[in-house]
């Protein structure tokens, strides 16, 4: 990955690295944190923290165990440990002369354009003032329909949104690592070959939380953003990645990022439900470049409606796409396997020939 000179980059930092024994926040970490924030603002360089830990730091001042918790109970308990992971925020970067800013984000901010316009503004205006924007996920009211999933993705997204220069994302191993355990210091792209190495057969170390730092990556890789995985105990970590040194794993961005609209057909929303497709769809989505018509469906799975961005899914069961279904999953068991001639006497109207259009579709792979 070449130096490039960086103006603004995105840090996340997960659970392990923040947390001690019995789930307690470990001071020394976040301490580590602001003191190398802190330095990179210093030379002007702006940084945005997206930090898990709320749930862990509640659990850790409740002294219970996250095992067998209801949604309402780890709602509770994030909201204790969110003010708490806070306040030590804030008393170490008050040391070094900056504050926090506290940002909380379910995956609605992203959906609603006014919300993710003013959502970026305070992200701007918070640095343009000197605070470090601290971004997690709002787990004290998130629910599975409302939430980003993990802040894996929402770092990536968070990372799209502030036109970051580079995604660094701390966690608990070094980086990637291939079948022989051996790291791997260079990825040019997040290909079906790279995940593999997250599955059983891969390296242990690999395994639990990497795929969807994968996941992350390609989204950031495909909005023209370099991604760093490395381990968040290291000295100096987020300094050396700075500075170019070689740390943990490095991502390549792509050199022609893909168009915001597309970015967010693919990545930026989750999916409502699932088209699949027969070869013949398969082939002309991939290799031509074309709309998915209702003669290439198979099936439908998930309830979803017009406008709701689906998979579209092979009969062997891989996402190849995603898109916006112009018809609802009940309207598409009507129209499935039918010429689009045959729309308008199976549903009594036709608004488009097509389920999805090439215009409304991404091919992932």
């Amino acid at each position: 990955m070449p130096k490039r000179k960086l103006k603004r980059i995105t840090v996340k930092v997960g659970t392990r690295v923040l947390t001690g024994s019995r789930n307690r926040i470990a001071r020394k970490a976040i301490k580590s944190l602001a003191d190398q924030v802190s330095a990179l603002m210093d030379r002007k360089i702006e940084v945005i923290l997206v930090s898990s830990g709320a749930i862990g730091a509640g659990l850790g001042l409740l002294d219970i165990r996250k095992k067998g918790r209801s949604l309402s109970e780890l709602q509770a308990i994030a909201s204790v440990g969110q003010s708490h992971l806070m306040d030590i925020y804030n008393e170490y970067f008050n040391k070094r002369g900056y504050i926090a800013g506290q940002i909380l984000l379910t995956q609605e901010d992203f959906n609603d354009r006014r919300r993710f316009l003013n959502m970026r503004y305070t992200l701007n205006t918070l640095l343009k003032y000197g605070a470090v924007p601290v971004v997690n996920e709002n787990d004290s009211v998130s629910t599975a329909e409302i939430k980003c999933g993990d802040n894996d993705r929402l770092s990536s997204l968070v990372a799209d949104l502030a036109d970051s220069d580079m995604l660094i994302m701390l966690t608990d191993v070094e980086g990637l690592y291939d079948e022989e355990c051996r790291l791997i210091r260079h990825v040019e792209a997040v290909t079906a070959k790279v995940k593999s190495l997250c599955g059983d057969k891969g390296c242990v170390e690999s395994t639990g939380g990497m795929i969807t730092k994968l996941e992350a990556v390609k989204y950031a890789a495909s909005a023209g953003i370099p991604c760093v995985i490395a381990r968040g105990g290291r000295k100096n970590v987020i300094l050396d990645i700075v500075e170019g040194a070689e740390v943990g794993t490095k991502f390549d961005a792509q050199e022609k990022p893909m168009k915001a609209r597309k970015r967010w057909i693919a990545f930026g929303m989750k999916p409502k439900g699932g088209i699949i497709v027969d070869e013949g769809a398969e082939k002309a989505l991939i290799a031509g470049n074309k709309s998915l018509l209702p003669g290439g469906v198979r099936d439908v799975t998930g309830r979803f409606s017009d406008g709701d961005v689906v998979d579209i899914v092979t009969v062997r069961g891989k996402i190849i796409a995603r898109g916006i279904s112009n018809y609802s999953s009940s309207e598409i068991e009507k129209i499935k396997g039918k010429r689009s001639d045959r729309i308008e006497k199976e549903l009594g109207y036709k608004d488009y020939d097509e389920v999805v259009h090439r215009d409304n579709l991404v091919v992932l792979e």
